[in-house]
């Protein structure tokens, strides 16, 4: 197992990495390599690994889901109304009809197991999804409406009806009928419980997720169980897992939405503890997502596809064009979402991958007929819009949604710091090289060292590159010489080379506004547009 593991990391990270360089997904790259280094392929995973792919993709899915629960934004989704709850019903509802009707068309199913295939089919992708819509948050594409936020709930509450309705459906054809249940001489069949079991797999998964988020924050920000950020993604993972297992032991909730819901709830009871674990979870999904991706290939079975592609094909687009594009003409009907934002649910909502995976085969190992097809629709649904999913979601984003501003408090900002530390050759460029070096290190930048040239004298120039080597040899840098004006060289060096923040230091012993008044020091700080350090020798 253990070198299956090492050829899932390795391989899959640099085939991801390849997939990035050539300008496609990069789960394209690693689902190929999982294909490659599958059964499909090579067969070179051990079986304890194949074996145990179920449970390493639920921890996946878990890390996703309550990274989407800690991006989520109660105002956006309140000032939604009801379009999040219509996109979590009504898309996946009438793709799964279309589906089955294509299905009784094309492959002659009854309607029962043409809804098993539209069950399975209609699922959407948390693990293309969410991610995807974490990253137009944090590039802000379509923030002002809560877009992304609506996407990620609704493709949440999608997947809990679907998958109830296919245990049900699932029960019913293995056993060539279905059991009600009975209480006090009342007997309802499984189709009257369905709205009891949705009420009860929402309702209790989001009380639980309350419970948890309560439980997290007093744990780990009032009693301070634990001492830094790895250990507080730490507790918060397993605890969250504990509920995904729990949920499949008593299938009474819904476990996924459940952690999704208590990244939710820990943003609007601990916003510091929230801020944290999402950067912690940042960290896990690293991980976690090469590992979903590579399985998920290997589980891809390509030799069941024989003749089924060219169906297969027409039973996704009926489904996702025709059945999936009036859901989602229903659940923005009244809403303020302009036809190019309505357009943006195509790409943005359609991707397959995890449930499928999870599921497509369960028809064929229960001997129901029809199982084969099923099965194969399920692998073709895969490496059709997983791939194509997460491509164009962020192409199109940028032509048909509109940017907003930001929020950091709701979903991690990636973004390259860059300190500019403006240095003579005088005994304060030491100090403002260990301010520098203190910002760059707090926030794991980069610190670009400025001199401005006004006399020539090598020597000293040789001393200062020597003294930015000693104080940021743990940090990356470089170091610039040039002549000029120093004031606006330190500007349009800045300005050159993003950076975000300018360290400067302050000369002479006489008080900070004499001081300034008239220097270089003064004429950065009333001009730059960018924060500026004043460094003294008492700071």
């Amino acid at each position: 197992m253990l070198e299956s593991l090492i050829l899932i990391l390795l391989v899959g990270f640099f085939a991801g990495q390849i997939a990035g360089r050539l300008k496609a997904p990069a789960l394209v790259g690693m689902v190929l390599a999982g294909i490659a280094l599958g059964p499909q392929g090579q067969n070179l995973l051990s079986p304890g690994v194949l074996g145990a792919a179920d449970g390493l993709r639920t921890i996946a899915v878990m890390v996703i889901l309550m990274k989407a629960g800690l991006g989520l934004d109660r105002e956006k989704l309140a000032q939604q109304g009801t379009v999040a709850l219509r996109l979590g019903f009504l898309p996946a509802t009438c793709e799964a009809v279309a589906v089955a009707l294509a299905a009784i068309w094309l492959l002659k199913f009854d309607f029962t197991t043409g809804l098993l295939l539209g069950c399975i089919v209609g699922a959407e992708s948390p693990a293309v999804i969410v991610p995807a819509m974490l990253r137009l948050k944090s590039l802000g594409w379509g923030v002002a409406k809560g877009i992304p936020d609506a996407i990620l709930t609704g493709s949440a509450l999608s997947d809990v009806l679907l998958l109830l309705v296919f245990s049900l459906l699932l029960a019913f054809l293995g056993q060539g009928g279905a059991g009600g249940l009975s209480l006090g001489g009342i007997t309802l069949s499984p189709w009257q419980l369905l709205p009891f079991q949705i009420v009860s797999q929402i309702g209790l998964g989001l009380a639980l997720g309350w419970l948890l988020a309560r439980l997290l924050v007093l744990v780990l920000a009032k009693q301070n169980w634990t001492q830094n950020a790895v250990q507080d993604a730490l507790v918060a993972a397993s605890l969250a897992l504990l509920l995904v297992v729990a949920a499949a032991a008593v299938p009474v909730f819904s476990g996924y939405l459940a952690v999704m819901a208590t990244g939710f709830f820990l943003i609007e009871f601990d916003a510091p503890l929230a801020r944290r674990l999402r950067g912690g979870f940042d960290g896990l999904w690293v991980v976690a997502q090469i590992v979903l991706f590579v399985l998920l290939g290997a589980s891809i079975q390509l030799t069941v596809l024989g003749d089924t592609i060219a169906v297969g094909l027409l039973i996704l687009a009926i489904g996702t064009l025709l059945g999936r594009g009036l859901g989602w003409y229903l659940s923005t009907v009244g809403s303020n979402w302009t036809w190019p934002e309505r357009l943006f649910l195509l790409p943005g909502n359609s991707a397959k991958a995890t449930v499928q995976a999870a599921i497509g085969a369960l028809p064929l190992a229960q001997g129901i007929a029809g199982g084969e097809e099923i099965l194969a629709i399920a692998a073709l649904s895969i490496l059709v819009t997983a791939p194509l999913g997460a491509w164009a979601i962020p192409t199109f984003a940028p032509r048909l949604l509109e940017r907003g501003e930001v929020d950091p408090t709701k979903v991690t900002v990636a973004r390259q710091i860059v300190i500019l530390a403006a240095v003579d050759t005088s005994p304060m460029a030491a100090l403002v090289l260990t301010k520098a070096a203190d910002l760059a290190r707090r926030s794991d930048g980069e610190v670009v060292v400025l001199h401005v040239v006004q006399v020539d004298d090598p020597k000293a120039v040789t001393r200062l590159q020597t003294l930015a080597e000693k104080l940021l040899a743990d940090i990356r840098h470089q170091v610039i010489v040039q002549p000029g004006a120093i004031a606006e060289t330190i500007l349009t060096t800045a300005q050159t080379h993003a950076v975000a923040e300018i360290v400067v230091g302050k000369r002479g012993d006489r008080p900070l506004d004499e001081v300034l008044l008239g220097s270089v020091s003064h004429t950065v700080l009333t001009t730059s547009p960018l924060p500026v350090l004043v460094v003294d020798a008492f700071s």
